[in-house]
């Protein structure tokens, strides 16, 4: 429907806002879920969001969003006018987050290049009696009902001015801030906005939607209305409001004949009335003095006022409102907004500098004796700082914190516990820490799996919780820390707990357990573990959200897929935590470089625990292959590397080899290989799709002499 009038950047521009609106609006009405009513500002600002929402989707022309919007928009408006009583605030709180569910669908729909065509009739039937409810339970704070919220369109933009007594006139000058993009479709939106109550508008510059050069000169000189309408100066105020892209608004009432003078400020002195009643003597005199100064030289020409200059100090009725400067503000913050795709290529780049830098200071050619490197070597340290310098901020850019994704796990509980009819406490811990944004796109899926069986799974019934003496609320909490470079977030529930024997028993009987061994020879941790093999499932019984064996599974290949990996604690009775440990980051990582045969590898740092070399009476030949060796009275698995890939020319001697002490999740294994290189920066490149996946790679990197060499996963050779 908008493709005839909307321009590619409008688009964009128009949800990228909206989306950051929508996140607002689902984190303001989560944070009072468990409230008696939204307090006053909550109120206005989920009003202010509609309010914006619909204006913008009206100029782009997507109806239903408008409609919807303006819906919700209608029962804000009245709990903010009319503040009625007795207003179900569940029932409430799921109104807003259907409306914010329908409007996010059509948005994705929309940035898909799909037409918005989502039906939301019933949706807006639902606000319409439960705004009629609301009205015949609840009673006015004091004085007669507050009008209705009525948006009506007009048919052309410009309407003319029809003046009454109760029309009043105002200038309205609007500065933005100098980072806004495109200010000429923000200063359209403010027309909109203003249009719902204009007898009368006009603003400069004019041609704000068919010139794209209007923003340049908007940031720059500001965007100046002229409004004629039977509305008060407040009004004005919170149809226009201030937010990221308006940095100030003045609104300054004037007479009819101010309004005609248009966008010309200049002071203009009214004629001097005269009293026809008064005798012909007293108006010969009043003549005669206008004469007189009109013939006296005129004083210097005070310096204009520029709009922007000044504010409004005193507004007490019958006194002249007094101006004066703006005084100079602290230094604010700017931001600008950057495609995601621009900061992965500008990522890349970094990657390749730290590469070319390897190659240049592992050159072969420095390697001729007797040259002298003093100057090389100190400009190369002074290079090598600066591109570490460079790839942190870079880094430091792409970090992002971990609030948006922990809001949709708050969604889900809300979500999850009502249909489930669970009474369940939703806290979150650490929710400012930044992660990676890819590491982001990875952990959400299994964030969810992981919030929806500790709903489902983990908390009991109330009625459950009664019965075993429970008081407290279910309660289910995310909490995130960061720890010697990786990301530690928890799932905790004060739930009934993992079963071991239940966990055990379905374990048997899928053929998991080694006949051998006896039940009472596997670890608690060993037995949790068990949940996360595919199929396996406890549920009796098949849920919307569990019994059929998948979750757990994915959960563990996704956090595997990004070098993590989970833990699981439970005490029965008393509830689980499930525990995900990931990197920080996925593009560098540092690394040790390694040669086995005439093939280079790399491992990362954080899971070497040692190294060490070994004679030959140390190791452990098992009749069935297996090797051990022993290290200070503890016997570790052996891993020679060579063997494991069937490579040629390694070294089978372990005295002639080096062994590294690996450990991931409690679990050791030494792994030998012919030699150690040193410690590098590794950028990661992912293993080409034609290449079949290898147990125990997780991509591939190039060094500082132009080899390749394959960077090793540590989960994937000690399992």
């Amino acid at each position: 429907m908008a493709d005839d009038f909307n321009t590619e950047s409008m688009l964009d521009m128009y949800l990228f806002e909206n989306t950051q609106l929508l996140e607002q609006l689902q984190e303001t009405v989560l944070e009072q879920k468990d409230a008696d009513c939204f307090d006053e500002d909550s109120i206005n600002e989920i009003f202010r969001t509609m309010h914006t929402i619909k204006g913008s989707s009206g100029i782009m022309m997507f109806d239903n969003i408008t409609a919807i919007s303006h819906k919700l928009e209608d029962v804000f408006f009245y709990l903010r006018e009319s503040h009625p009583d007795n207003v179900p605030h569940v029932e409430l709180v799921e109104h807003v987050l259907e409306v914010e569910d329908f409007i996010s669908n059509e948005m994705e729909k929309i940035r898909n290049g799909d037409p918005a065509d989502g039906d939301a009739s019933n949706i807006i039937a639902d606000l319409d009696k439960f705004l009629e409810m609301i009205k015949n339970g609840g009673v006015a704070a004091e004085g007669n009902p507050p009008p209705e919220n009525v948006h009506e369109e007009p048919k052309h933009f410009y309407i003319a001015p029809v003046a009454t007594t109760a029309s009043r006139f105002y200038k309205i000058f609007i500065n933005f801030f100098p980072e806004t993009e495109m200010a000429n479709v923000h200063a359209y939106k403010t027309v909109y906005a203003l249009k719902e109550i204009a007898e009368d508008i006009l603003y400069s510059p004019e041609d704000i939607l068919t010139d794209e050069k209007s923003g340049e000169t908007i940031i720059k000189e500001g965007f100046r209305i002229l409004l004629q309408a039977q509305c008060t100066e407040q009004d004005v105020r919170d149809l226009i409001g201030v937010g990221y892209d308006i940095e100030k608004v003045e609104v300054y009432e004037c007479d009819a004949n101010q309004f005609l003078l248009g966008f010309d400020f200049g002071d203009q002195e009214p004629a001097p009335k005269i009293d026809l009643e008064s005798s012909v003597e007293v108006i010969e005199a009043k003549q005669e003095e206008n004469q007189k100064a009109a013939e006296e030289p005129k004083k210097p020409e005070q310096p204009k006022i520029v709009p922007g200059d000044f504010v409004i100090q005193s507004k007490e009725p019958g006194k002249q409102k007094k101006l004066a400067k703006d005084k100079p503000k602290g230094e604010k913050a700017s931001f600008i907004s950057v495609n995601v795709s621009k900061m992965d290529q500008l990522m890349d780049l970094i990657g390749e500098l730290v590469i070319s830098e390897s190659v240049v200071l592992q050159n072969s050619d420095l390697k001729v004796p007797g040259l002298n490197l003093d100057n090389f070597n100190k400009a190369a340290a002074q290079l090598a700082s600066i591109s570490t310098d460079l790839q942190n901020v870079i880094m430091s850019m792409r970090m992002v914190p971990l609030t948006n994704t922990f809001q949709k796990m708050n969604r889900i509980v809300f979500d999850v516990s009502r249909k489930l009819g669970k009474d369940i406490e939703f806290v979150m811990v650490g929710d400012t820490t930044e992660v990676d944004k890819n590491i982001i796109e990875h952990i959400s899926d299994p964030l969810m799996h992981l919030v929806r069986n500790a709903v489902d799974h983990g908390i009991e019934t109330n009625e459950e919780r009664a019965h075993s003496g429970k008081l407290e609320k279910g309660k289910v909490t995310l909490s995130a820390r960061t720890e010697a470079g990786k990301v530690w977030i928890c799932v905790e529930d004060n739930g009934k707990g993992l079963d071991r024997e239940k966990i055990l028993a379905k374990a048997r009987k899928q053929g998991i357990l080694e006949d051998s061994k006896p039940d009472a020879a596997y670890t608690d941790k060993e037995v949790y573990q068990f949940i996360t093999l595919p199929g396996f499932s406890t549920n009796e019984q098949v849920t919307e959200y569990s019994g059929r064996g998948v979750g757990m599974d994915v959960v563990v290949q996704n956090i595997q897929a990004i070098g993590g990996a989970l833990e699981i604690e439970s005490s029965p009775g008393e509830g689980s935590v499930m525990s995900l440990k990931i990197p920080l980051t996925l593009a560098i990582i540092d690394g040790i470089v390694m040669e086995v045969g005439t093939s280079s590898f790399v491992m990362e740092t954080g899971v070497i625990k040692q190294f060490i070399r070994v004679k030959e009476d140390m190791m452990v030949h098992e009749p069935n292959g297996d090797e051990f060796v022993m290290i200070r009275g503890e016997c570790y698995p052996v891993l020679r590397l060579g063997k494991w890939y069937g490579l040629e020319e390694y070294q089978e001697s372990v005295e002639d080899g080096v062994m590294l002490i690996l450990e991931v999740e409690d679990r050791k294994v030494c792994l030998l290989v012919d030699k150690l290189v040193g410690e590098q920066e590794i950028v990661v490149k992912p293993i080409p799709s034609y290449i079949k996946k290898v147990k125990g790679l997780s991509g591939c990197t190039q060094l500082g002499d132009g080899s390749i060499a394959l960077i090793l996963d540590a989960p994937g050779l000690v399992e």
